[in-house]
């Protein structure tokens, strides 16, 4: 459950923009590495808050998701574009289709 009274930390404006919110005040909203936060200006000043979702999709997939999170991982840290990624499927798809049907284009 969230508390009324007002807390207050303060904390560093790292590369990108990025802060980090403190471990006492994520624990208390819930908040994991899967949350999603909506921020909100208003007046100068800056809120976020926990947003609630409901899971989309199958089981499967979103099995499947979190199996390739360590290759988005690296993808954020390399700070490649989405279309170098593309690239890089789109090549790896032609290579195992050359190795299962000979150099034909399929």
């Amino acid at each position: 459950m969230v508390a009324t009274e007002s807390k207050s930390k303060t904390v560093h404006v790292l590369r990108g923009g990025q802060v980090t919110i403190p471990i006492e005040f994520r624990r208390e909203l819930g908040l994991d590495e899967a949350s999603l936060v909506e921020f909100r200006l208003t007046n100068g000043m800056l809120t976020l808050q926990p947003v609630e979702t409901t899971p989309k999709g199958s089981e499967w997939l979103h099995d499947v998701y979190e199996a390739f999170e360590p290759v988005r991982r690296e993808i954020r840290e390399k700070g490649m574009t989405e279309e170098e990624v593309d690239a890089l499927i789109n090549e790896a798809f032609q290579d195992v289709r050359a190795e299962l049907y000979g150099n034909r284009e399929s």
